[in-house]
């Protein structure tokens, strides 16, 4: 089993940046993909990105394409979201899920989910 655990949340201006985290627990966090999802209020949760578990592939929504990386460390079981030229649109609570099958934009394919950590993007 994987616990996974985000942070880094917060409010920040239109423009600015943040970088979430994803801690997760347990030995066979390089052995899943891992994505990362959102969720505003109101509105189905939607694929950001998703990482290989090798970090070799990525994949991004079109909506944060070039403004968002998403990148793991293996050594530190830690996946991270870097999100710069934020927009109020962006604003949602983040989920970071692990997939033992593969990297996917289907929400429904992934096993582990975190609680979640709130990003609220002023104008």
């Amino acid at each position: 089993q994987v616990q996974l655990v985000e942070s880094g949340g917060g409010l920040v201006q239109a423009g600015g940046s943040l970088r979430l985290s994803c801690a997760a627990s347990g030995r066979t966090f390089s052995s899943y993909a891992m994505g990362w999802f959102r969720q505003a209020p109101g509105k189905e949760r939607e694929f950001v990105a998703a990482i290989s578990w090798s970090g070799g592939s990525t994949y991004y929504a079109d909506s944060v394409k070039g403004r968002f990386t998403i990148s793991r460390d293996n050594a530190k079981n830690t996946v991270y979201l870097q999100m710069n030229s934020l927009k109020p649109e962006d604003t949602a609570v983040y989920y970071c899920a692990a997939d033992s099958l593969g990297p996917t934009v289907s929400r429904y394919e992934y096993d582990y989910w975190g609680q979640g950590t709130q990003v609220t993007v002023s104008s």
